[in-house]
């Protein structure tokens, strides 16, 4: 049997061997004030804790760069709100997006107490997230709100952990328990990009507002309801991952386990768990997928099933004929916090096999049947159609938070060889039209069998006077 690697894979699984993150360990945290780097200890020790090489620089220090010889210098980036609105050559709108480009990922905290810097609001614009552009403006909420912390400005949004946001989507953001979001910057997505996913959004009443405004009403929002997110992620089809949290306040150690009042219940938030998962994800520690092995074959009368030591010189044939028996099976596992597991699609989510050429003959749900110790097998099984060419099997699994699968196995789809086709005789329907070639042979040698021997008939002589 002859197994298929991605070697792109497999030179990522051992840079990553000793980090829990799947695409490297090197962690930037790009804070302009030291002094501020106490309130987010808590927080930037649990990065550390899960084996991340953090890295805590000024964005206008000497010497600070994104690359290094054209590749990048760090695999990821958590950019915490600054008070200037520049943040220096190294963090122009350019270089964030390039960054993204060689699959680095970013972490962005915003905060309406500072001015969102120029190159961030630039970068999130090219990536259609548009935020409010004065400086100041937080998300109201008048029934959602922490009563003992915001009992006038109703600024603390208290709001339950996101759960599954659809049902053929994996939710990577649970848990129990309410999340304290305070002073908030609400984000508005662009409806063109499917890259674009809300992550966590507001709640119906919330609205965006300025305090420094002088009105007493609201007459132009910046958005409303649900419209507003409060914190939004976005995925390459490179699989770099972006997230934009609202709130940097919230990532605070003031935040982690605080009490806080709902209305007249007390609860306690669960802003560290959440930004453990929300970290974990951004940072490729869940939610990535990874291809292992996969086989296709014809056919031929035989049980043939995966098998990881025997290898099967059929397998993986390059030709095939037309309107014959293939079964096709792939291995496909989750990267799940340094371990790779066996990958289980959402409830009501299919993973599909196409085979086609120009367009897809087949488009297939493939099925799990069976599962090993990290990887499920997924397969299924089809007739090749009655049509000559070159044919593609594609997976093309695109999921929000989860990494893409784009595989093509090319082969070619021939017809029927001169010896393979079926004998007339064989073919019941064709009896009617061989008895009647046969008739007509033997119609015909009788014919000519009469004709010959028939004696000719006399011819009377008319005599003449």
């Amino acid at each position: 049997m002859k197994w298929l690697f991605s070697s792109a894979l497999v030179l990522a699984w051992t840079a990553v061997a000793s980090a829990k993150s799947f695409s490297g360990d090197r962690l930037l945290v790009v804070l302009e004030e030291q002094s501020e780097r106490e309130k987010y200890s808590v927080f930037l020790e649990d990065l550390t804790s899960r084996g991340f090489s953090t890295t805590v620089q000024s964005p206008k220090a000497d010497k600070l760069s994104l690359f290094r010889h054209g590749a990048r210098a760090y695999d990821h980036v958590l950019l915490l709100p600054a008070k200037s609105k520049g943040l220096g050559p190294a963090f122009t709108a350019n270089n964030i997006l390039e960054f993204l480009k060689l699959e680095g990922n970013v972490l962005v905290a915003l905060s309406s107490e500072s001015a969102t810097p120029t190159a961030v609001q630039s970068a999130l614009l090219e990536l259609d997230i548009s935020i409010p552009a004065d400086k100041g403006a937080v998300v109201v909420d008048h029934f959602n709100y922490d009563s003992s912390s915001a009992s006038d400005k109703h600024d603390v949004l208290l709001l339950q952990s996101p759960g599954a946001l659809r049902s053929d989507v994996k939710n990577y953001f649970g848990g129990e328990g309410y999340i304290a979001v305070p002073r908030a910057v609400g984000q508005v997505l662009g409806n063109e990009s499917p890259l674009l996913s809300p992550v966590l959004r507001a709640p119906s009443t919330a609205y965006s507002y300025n305090p420094k405004d002088e009105a007493e009403a609201v007459e132009d929002p910046f958005a409303v309801g649900a419209q507003l997110n409060l914190i939004s992620a976005i995925q390459a089809n490179n699989a770099a991952r972006l997230t934009v949290v609202g709130s940097a306040e919230m990532l605070q150690n003031k935040w982690f386990a605080e009490s806080a009042k709902l209305g007249s219940k007390s609860i306690k938030t669960a802003n560290r768990e959440f930004a453990h998962q929300l970290s974990a994800w951004t940072f490729k520690e869940t939610g990535v997928l990874k291809i292992g092995k996969i086989i296709h074959y014809q056919d031929e009368g035989k049980s043939k099933k995966m098998n990881t030591s025997v290898a099967v010189p059929e397998n993986n044939p390059t030709i095939y004929r037309v309107k014959s028996d293939v079964h096709f099976q792939v291995e496909i596992s989750e990267y799940s916090n340094d371990r790779l597991i066996p990958f289980v699609p959402a409830a009501n989510d299919n993973i599909q096999l196409e085979f086609s050429m120009l367009s897809p003959f087949q488009r297939l749900n493939l099925s799990p049947i069976a599962q090993t110790a990290n990887a499920t097998i997924f397969g299924v099984s089809f007739r090749t159609p009655d049509q000559h060419g070159i044919f593609n099997f594609r997976i093309n699994y695109r999921r929000p938070f989860l990494t893409n699968i784009d595989e093509k196995r090319q082969v070619t789809v021939r017809h029927f060889a001169h010896d393979e086709w079926p004998r007339s005789w064989q073919i019941s329907g064709a009896w009617v039209w061989i008895g009647g070639i046969w008739i007509t042979v033997a119609g015909w040698l009788a014919f000519v069998a009469l004709w010959l021997y028939s004696a000719p008939t006399e011819r009377s002589v008319k005599k003449t006077q």
